[in-house]
């Protein structure tokens, strides 16, 4: 009996670690990066909400994206924003800061997920913003 019931708490320790995690995209219709942006989320575990926007610059205004910060698609997951080609890893990551209302990969840096061209990769961070518009580095991605 005692096997059984370490062996179905270990079960349901790993289902619970494997849940899919829920983020909503907006995006472009146009826009061929941001759909490859999604399939990252989604090889990552994320189960992705797409919304297809006609007015981005309005979306992202309601979500309280600076501009200075700009991309191409934002998600939102908890609450907070993730906008442009943010990683997987650090959309965790943002999840776990409270102080933060948001994560960005200004721009469209080459080589972040969903603007993979071959092997370049351009240098990138991954800024995180707190309510007061106070900016802090979650990552930093080198130049190859």
């Amino acid at each position: 009996m005692r096997r059984l019931l370490l062996v179905t708490t270990l079960f349901a320790s790993l289902a619970q670690a494997a849940e899919p995690i829920a983020i909503d995209v907006h995006r472009d219709a146009n826009c061929g990066c941001c759909t490859s942006w999604i399939k990252h989320l989604e090889a990552n575990g994320f189960v992705v909400t797409d919304h297809v926007e006609s007015d981005m610059a309005s979306v992202k205004q309601r979500l309280g994206v600076p501009h200075r910060l700009g991309s191409c698609h934002t998600g939102v997951i908890d609450g907070k924003f993730v906008e442009g080609h943010v990683p997987a890893a650090d959309i965790l990551r943002l999840r776990a800061q409270p102080d933060l209302i948001g994560a960005a990969v200004p721009g469209m840096p080459v080589g972040s997920p969903g603007m993979e061209m071959g092997d370049r990769q351009d240098a990138y961070q991954v800024i995180g913003l707190d309510k007061d518009g106070g900016e802090q580095v979650l990552a930093d991605y080198p130049a190859d």
